[in-house]
């Protein structure tokens, strides 16, 4: 009972002054010593196999009965990435838009990612989503460096304190993703994997990251793609039966984006792009649309929001031109900003060369603009033909492209704002997301994780005799790491942390307890 206190006083002391209750993750004083070195919790078996010591319990894993008597059953969950707030990013919105709606539909969830700069411990965002910023080194890009082993104490501590029973990972690009489901599978627990990008085939960093991803993803329970052309290209990348693989979409909040055309200038067309200025965004195509197009529109202007190394290249072109008055480089923006800027303007145009699925698009749509994009990836998937012009990727398409909607938008032969938004807002929604991830997990949690000879020969068959080779010798090698973890720290002597989401959440008596203590306070 102490250490429960302990830690609920820790919490509130978060909740008053901003601090995190402790920056060293094996030592949070969070969570509740077990009366007893011989006491084991319910949700572990005895350490004898470590790739099967972990069923669900009564309390991570509830079943309640609903009023259609079916059951329902409440997972803990740890969504893994490199990518989290503060880094603004698509994979940073949809881990935490889908985490809050998980949490409003009663599962528990948790987040680990490595640490920013001062930000390392415990935090806790709205609605009680609990963040670990592990203390892991960034190597390139905020993705953090791997080795496979140096992350298990961590990432086993979290697993174990928060009892998780489905583990979730996001970003091929994320190594700290990739090593969660290494260490999970090794844990005996079940895993979910979301791919956000399109990789080719044809470089030497596409062959690589191709090769991981077959390891990571060849005995991973099941995996989510954002588009059924980021379907293909994962299937095809890591060798997948088509089956495993599911497409749950990306959403926007449509309240956070809703049109108001009373803050544009109608006296001139403004063409919107919000995006990170780099080479796969089509900056290039862009410094080339800019000049050609503002040569024929007098009344033509640009406002470009985002940060990146090919900012130069808009530079270049707006100092060559003398387009000072009519290109207006913004800068990075935050993400509550995004919409004041998208008001501002007629068109939004997106120019990437490569999208599993385009967000910045279904954002443009929701604040009433008409989008001119390029065809390319999942993009053709997203709006429907009404609601997106689509160009191929030349400066040539894309300004024949943005000729025919300035055309338009002169004559006044478009949609007004209110009913592009009116159309948009119920395309992708939050909810549906979390609802059709919900699904995966109950599918991922009936099916067994393979114990460790099944998932060597699975490596071996899988990954090619040589690669198969090499990761299967890690995978013995973890599992014997992990034997003398759970050897030097037994299970049942890690902290159990207390619940801030989900069935059991603090987080909600908190909230339920609040108004009778304002009460009694003013009696």
């Amino acid at each position: 009972m102490p250490g429960r206190l302990w830690e609920f006083m820790n919490f509130i002391d978060f909740q008053v002054t901003g601090t995190p209750p402790s920056t060293h993750l094996l030592d949070l004083n969070m969570g509740q010593r077990r009366k007893g070195c011989d006491q084991v919790p319910a949700h572990f078996k005895p350490n004898t196999h470590p790739s099967t010591a972990r069923t669900p319990d009564t309390h991570s894993s509830s079943t309640h009965r609903g009023s259609g008597h079916e059951d329902c059953v409440k997972h803990s969950i740890c969504m893994v990435s490199d990518f989290f707030y503060p880094n603004m990013g698509g994979v940073e919105s949809h881990i935490y838009q889908l985490s809050q709606c998980l949490i409003e539909k009663g599962h528990k969830v948790v987040i680990a990612t490595h640490a920013y700069g001062d930000r390392r411990g415990v935090r806790y965002l709205t609605n009680g989503l609990k963040v670990y910023y592990l203390p892991l080194q960034v190597m390139y890009n905020q993705s953090t460096a791997t080795t496979c082993f140096h992350s298990l104490p961590l990432l086993r501590c979290v697993f174990v304190r928060e009892r998780v029973t489905v583990v979730h990972a996001h970003s091929s690009f994320s190594a700290m993703a990739h090593d969660a489901l290494f260490h999970a599978k090794t844990m005996g627990l079940n895993t979910v994997f979301t791919d956000h990008s399109l990789f080719g085939f044809a470089d030497l960093s596409s062959v690589l990251t191709n090769k991981l991803l077959t390891v990571s993803l060849c005995d991973t329970n099941h995996i989510v793609c954002v588009s059924y052309t980021s379907k293909e290209n994962t299937v095809l990348r890591a060798a997948l039966n088509p089956d495993i693989v599911s497409v749950i979409p990306n959403a926007v909040d449509p309240s956070d984006f809703t049109p108001d055309p009373g803050f544009r200038d109608d006296s001139k067309i403004t063409i919107v792009v919000v995006s990170r200025l780099v080479y796969r965004k089509g900056i290039d195509l862009l410094g080339g649309i800019i000049p050609e197009l503002c040569a024929n529109h007098p009344d033509l202007c640009f406002l470009i929001g985002g940060e990146g190394p090919k900012r130069i290249v808009l530079e270049e072109v707006r100092e060559k031109y003398q387009l000072h008055d009519r290109v207006r480089l913004l800068g990075a923006l935050d993400h509550k900003d995004v919409r004041d800027i998208l008001v501002r303007g007629h068109i939004f145009l997106n120019t990437s060369l490569t999208e599993a699925f385009c967000m910045a698009i279904v954002e443009g749509a929701s604040c009433g603009l008409q989008v001119v994009s390029t065809r390319v990836g999942g993009i053709p998937e997203v709006l429907p033909d009404e609601l997106v012009t689509l160009c191929e990727p030349t400066v040539s398409s894309l300004c024949a492209g943005l000729e025919t909607v300035i055309a338009r938008q002169r004559s006044g032969n478009v949609l007004s704002p209110a009913a592009i938004h009116h159309q948009v807002r119920t395309l992708y929604t939050w909810r549906n997301v979390a609802e059709r991830t919900e699904k995966v997990y109950d599918q991922a949690c009936r099916q067994p994780v393979l114990p460790l000879p099944a998932r060597l020969r699975r490596l071996r068959s899988h990954c090619g005799a040589v690669a198969g080779s090499i990761f299967s010798f890690i995978a013995v090698i973890n599992f014997l790491f992990l034997l003398f973890l759970q050897w030097l720290h037994p299970d049942h002597l890690i902290d159990v942390a207390m619940d801030t989401s989900g069935p059991h959440s603090c987080w909600r008596r908190l909230r339920k307890e609040k108004p009778k203590d304002s009460n009694s306070a003013v009696i």
